[in-house]
């Protein structure tokens, strides 16, 4: 159980299912929530049917990570909760996680096509795509799909749901391409719903793109770059704050919204990040208490002993 409670830590996503494999604990059940399925047709779909867990683990190892005085994997982490924050967002909308088995019957028209009047850049064609087809080979073509296009589909979704039917020009902050001639499947809804969808898609983008994150690339993986301080982490965290809590001009930041999801925990790392997850998902996320479940299985185990 220890070498599980490290690999779970290291969010070792690939081997969830191993580590899992074995224990009958709560835990093991919520780290299969939290996995990418290894088969394309495993009925239990984990992180492509919600992302929640994953997140909620992930903002654990944030924690933890901080705890133990680990700048360099707290960056990381950082990072890795604004890969899938896009698809976070896009949950609500769709009602899955971006899931390849579904995406056929969740998006339509010009998606994944050559039309010449869709936005999408060829790379996010080809993964619009392979989106809707990755479910429907072998498991070579399907893991293919998984560890080169998968997390490029929020950029994808952004486009599609920050479109000019739902906003205006100027409105909000501009956080890259939108889409002038939107498909149906993403203007189908209550002009509200659809402006809230944009507005957590924002946000999230706004965070992809913030120096905290941005202090990824600098960590030395095969560079010639130190490991950025607790002081260079504090201060990039409070320019992101900074920018991502700053009230837009038609007064929609979901951050700062009358009815927010969740408040900053007192004890978080990055204070606010919880905030900053469970504003871009439209529902309250919060740290999970998995790996520390595993020590109390450990610890129980041991006092048994």
């Amino acid at each position: 159980m220890a070498t599980a409670a490290k690999r779970v830590l290291d969010l070792d996503a690939e081997d969830f299912d191993d580590i899992a494999e074995g224990h009958e604990s709560v835990w093991a059940a919520r780290l299969l929530q939290a996995r990418f399925p290894r088969t394309p047709q495993d009925p239990e779909r984990g992180a492509l049917g919600t992302l929640v867990p994953l997140y909620e683990l992930m903002l654990e190892v944030l924690d933890l990570r901080a705890t133990r005085h680990e700048p360099l994997q707290v960056v990381v982490t950082a990072h890795l909760i604004g890969e899938y924050l896009v698809q976070l967002a896009m949950e609500s909308w769709l009602g899955h996680a971006g899931d390849p088995q579904l995406m056929d019957t969740s998006v339509g028209e010009k998606w994944g096509t050559d039309d010449r009047s869709c936005p999408h850049p060829s790379a996010l064609r080809a993964t619009a795509k392979r989106s809707m087809h990755a479910c429907s080979g072998d498991i070579v073509a399907y893991t293919a799909y998984l560890d080169r296009f998968h997390s490029r589909l929020g950029e994808a979704f952004a486009i599609c749901a920050m479109n000019h039917e739902t906003t205006g020009p100027g409105d909000r902050p501009d956080v890259g391409e939108t889409c002038p001639h939107p498909c149906s499947w993403i203007t189908d809804g209550e002009l509200e719903v659809r402006r809230d969808l944009d507005a957590r898609v924002r946000l999230a983008k706004m965070y992809q793109d913030s120096a905290v994150v941005a202090l990824r690339h600098y960590a030395p993986v095969g560079h010639f770059f130190g490991v950025p301080s607790t002081t260079e982490i504090s201060d990039a965290w409070l320019t992101t704050w900074q920018r991502l809590s700053q009230q837009w001009r038609d007064g929609s930041n979901p951050l700062l919204a009358e009815h927010m999801p969740a408040a900053p925990e007192a004890t978080e790392a990055l204070p606010g990040m919880s905030a900053l997850v469970s504003a871009v998902a439209g529902r309250t996320i919060g740290p999970g208490t998995m790996i520390r479940d595993i020590g109390a299985d450990i610890r129980a185990a041991l006092e048994a002993a």
